[in-house]
C-alpha cells in the first residue's frame, strides 16, 4: 500500500515537472528580452540584482515571484532581507548568485533550514562552504564587482536545464516534508521561477 502511494506521488511529481517545462518552453519562445544593458561600471535603469547579506550573494530582481514589484515604490523589492540557514522563502526555488562562479545556487526551505542545489554538488545545508569562515563558522562576504547590478540575468537554458533537476533532488533528499506540503506555498514549483517574467537572456 505505501509502496503505491509512494509511486503515485512520483508520477505525480514527474507529470507536474514535465507540464511545467512545456509550458515554460512556450513561454520561452515569446517573450523577448526587456531589459537593457550599458557598460559594467554603470547602472542601467532596471537594474538586474540586489546583495542581500551577510554574504553578499545576488538576488534576482527579475524575477517577479522573487522580487515582487512594490505598489508604492514601483521597485521590484526581494521576498527575504537576507540568506541566513533560518530564513523562509514564501516561493521555491529561490536563487542566489556569487558572481564569480558560472551557475546560480537554487534555494529550498526544509524543516531543518535553507537547502541550496548546486548543479554540480546536489543539495546540501544553506550557507556553501565557500560562504563560511573555516576557523568561526561566521559568514564571507562577498567582495562584489564594480556594475553588479547590471549584470545579466540567468538565462532561461539555464533554468529550463536545472530547476527541473533541483526540484527532483530536492523532492529524493527530502520525501517526506514535500508529501506533507504538495499543495503548500513552499512546496517546490517550476512556476517560482519559471514564468514569463522571468525568462530574460
Amino acid at each position: 500500500m505505501y509502496k503505491k502511494k509512494w509511486l503515485k506521488n512520483i508520477l505525480l511529481v514527474f507529470l507536474i515537472l514535465f507540464a511545467g517545462f512545456v509550458f515554460c518552453s512556450m513561454a520561452a519562445a515569446q517573450v523577448a528580452p526587456t531589459t537593457t544593458f550599458t557598460t559594467p561600471t554603470t547602472t542601467t535603469t532596471s537594474p538586474n540584482w540586489t546583495a542581500l547579506p551577510p554574504y553578499n550573494t545576488l538576488w534576482p530582481l527579475w524575477s517577479a515571484p522573487l522580487s515582487p514589484v512594490d505598489p508604492v515604490t514601483g521597485i521590484p523589492t526581494p521576498i527575504v532581507t537576507n540568506l541566513y540557514r533560518t530564513t523562509v522563502l514564501p516561493v521555491q526555488p529561490g536563487l542566489t548568485w556569487h558572481p564569480s562562479l558560472g551557475h546560480p545556487w537554487l534555494l529550498y526551505n526544509t524543516p531543518i533550514g535553507l537547502a541550496y542545489y548546486d548543479p554540480f554538488l546536489g543539495i546540501n545545508k544553506w550557507p556553501p562552504d565557500i560562504l563560511q569562515s573555516t576557523i568561526t563558522g561566521l559568514p564571507i562576504s562577498i567582495t562584489l564587482p564594480s556594475g553588479y547590478e547590471s549584470l545579466p540575468a540567468t538565462p532561461a537554458w539555464w533554468l529550463l536545464g536545472n530547476v527541473p533537476a533541483a526540484n527532483w533532488e530536492y523532492v529524493t533528499v527530502y520525501p517526506s516534508f514535500y508529501t506533507s506540503s504538495i499543495s503548500s506555498p513552499v512546496a517546490p514549483a517550476l512556476s517560482s521561477l519559471l514564468t514569463p517574467s522571468a525568462l530574460l537572456l
